[in-house]
């Protein structure tokens, strides 16, 4: 999996090579903006000379756009470069470009009205977003106002009619590169070009809702990371993005036991849909063995949807601790369907099994009320699987922290605690689902851009997920390998599927995405 960075580990990694004297900050900056440029001319190719706008601010992203707008112009380009702020004032690098820039091509001072005419007058050509990077924390300033309006409505409401193309570097401004939060203003891009790794805001997308996009993965567009020469070593505390399976998903030899017994509890009459489909998904995913076990009166429903899945009778916790005596039930899926009181009861049972155990649903819920008494039974084999509004009954002061007034505390950053607090690996889900364990590790899986599957907003599909976890804890894998590797697995399937998705469709889609796995080795 690959790592994408916080801005901070960001700067780490530029300034211990920088100390170390095998680059300049200088050298560094020049390769950002020639990395922009062809990344620019592969996305569309050089039309010849056009016009661009570069945007520069007053820090070293500005740099970068007076080292873009010198390379356009040696193409022959029409450059109209503005300043933000105070040129004087530059960081020492960037103002070396300024000044390189300024003895070949005007720079004008920031005139927000003047820009919002100039975009609007372009039917093609570039605007190059080189204002803000990494860094900010606060909202875009209200002179960028009128050039916002220049920029966002055209961006969405004409994607491919004649208009510039808007370009970011590193990270459109406005947005946070740590949790992906709008701070207020921030410039949608159709294209961003980021340098040596993504950043976390890339990926995340707190955004505002379909019809107002507004977090970092739905404001970015097209990503491209580039290579600028830094060290391709592991950094420390990076978090991994879940771009493939974390383990080979497919069986090797063996019979039914060697591949686990998965145990998934079941609501009463009436209540065991959930239950069912988390159980299919358990078995599509590979669980060598599936059993539901619901209250006695269920029995003749649920025997009415499953053949493959077996069925036990089990009306109380005394009854679960009996069936645990068997040592080959070593996996348990507890929530979907199975109800408050229910849950109450069966899940301390189950905890004191020690079994790999996945607690979805009514499982989290039923604990919203004391969740320190859930956290002092669960164990480091547990995968918690809340949505957020589960989230906050558990963890309700790291929710109020990701809304609060902190702009880099991200999803990444609560689900760590959480993991922390809890003891386990704690499944934070979303189109884009963090997931942490207790010793710190932490992956993202972003459905954005071209991963998106918004069909996946659809009754049921967590309980598949937390059955297909279920399904990989049963044949042996980690509690953080079972979560990241199906959370990939339930994006792809609802891709494989397509529009028109309902949850029963997502187990009968595995089976699909597991063959193209194998034709790809």
């Amino acid at each position: 999996m690959p790592e994408i960075l916080t801005a901070s580990q960001m700067r780490q990694c530029e300034r211990a090579e920088i100390e170390s004297g095998a680059v300049t900050g200088l050298e560094l900056m020049e390769r950002a903006g020639e990395s922009v440029v062809t990344a620019v001319f592969s996305r569309w190719p050089d039309p010849g000379p056009s016009q661009a706008v570069v945007l520069c601010g007053p820090g070293n992203n500005g740099g970068d756009g007076y080292v873009i707008a010198r390379l356009l112009a040696e193409r022959g380009w029409i450059i109209a470069c503005y300043a933000y702020g105070d040129p004087t004032r530059l960081p020492p690098d960037a103002k070396a470009n300024h000044d390189r820039w300024a003895q070949i091509g005007a720079v004008m001072p920031w005139d927000d009205a003047a820009i919002e005419d100039r975009i609007d007058d372009m039917e093609g050509g570039l605007v190059i977003d080189a204002l803000f990077g990494t860094g900010l924390t606060r909202p875009m300033p209200d002179d960028t106002a009128k050039t916002w309006r220049g920029i966002y409505p055209r961006r969405f409401s004409n994607p491919s009619g004649p208009r510039p193309r808007f370009v970011a570097v590193d990270i459109p401004s406005g947005i946070s590169s740590d949790s992906g939060r709008n701070l207020g203003g921030a410039f949608p891009a159709d294209l961003t070009v980021s340098f040596h790794r993504a950043k976390c805001g890339h990926y995340l997308d707190p955004s505002d809702g379909p019809d107002r996009p507004g977090g970092g993965a739905s404001m970015r567009g097209d990503l491209v990371v580039t290579d600028i020469g830094l060290p391709q070593d592991a950094t420390p505390g990076a978090t991994w993005l879940i771009d493939r399976p974390s383990n080979f998903l497919m069986k090797q030899a063996g019979h039914k036991y060697s591949h686990g017994h998965a145990l998934v509890l079941s609501g009463g009459a009436g209540k065991g849909g959930a239950a069912r489909m988390a159980a299919r998904a358990a078995l599509r995913i590979g669980a060598g063995l599936v059993t539901l076990a619901c209250p006695p009166k269920a029995l003749a429903e649920n025997a009415a949807h499953l053949d493959a899945i077996m069925l036990n009778a089990l009306p109380d916790a005394y009854s679960l601790r009996g069936m645990l005596g068997d040592d080959r039930l070593n996996a348990l899926c507890l929530g979907p369907g199975l109800g408050m009181a229910r849950a109450q009861e069966m899940v301390p049972a189950a905890l004191w099994g020690k079994r790999a155990t996945v607690l979805d649903a009514d499982a989290l819920s039923a604990f919203a009320d004391d969740p320190s008494g859930l956290f002092g039974q669960l164990h480091e084999s547990c995968v918690l699987t809340p949505h957020p509004g589960e989230f906050k009954r558990l963890f309700p002061d790291l929710a109020e922290k990701l809304s609060g007034d902190d702009p880099s505390y991200s999803k990444l950053d609560a689900t760590r605690e959480a993991a922390a607090r809890a003891g386990c690996t704690v499944l934070l889900k979303g189109a884009d689902t963090a997931i942490a364990d207790p010793d710190g590790h932490v992956a993202l899986h972003s459905a954005t851009q071209d991963r998106a599957a918004p069909w996946l907003a659809t009754a049921g599909a967590g309980d598949v997920l937390a059955g297909l976890i279920t399904g990989l804890l049963a044949r042996g894998f980690k509690p953080f390998d079972a979560a990241t590797s199906a959370a990939w697995l339930h994006v792809e399937a609802a891709r494989s599927f397509g529009p028109g998705l309902i949850a029963e469709d997502l187990p009968e889609a595995v089976p699909q995405v597991l063959r193209a796995l194998m034709a790809q080795g």
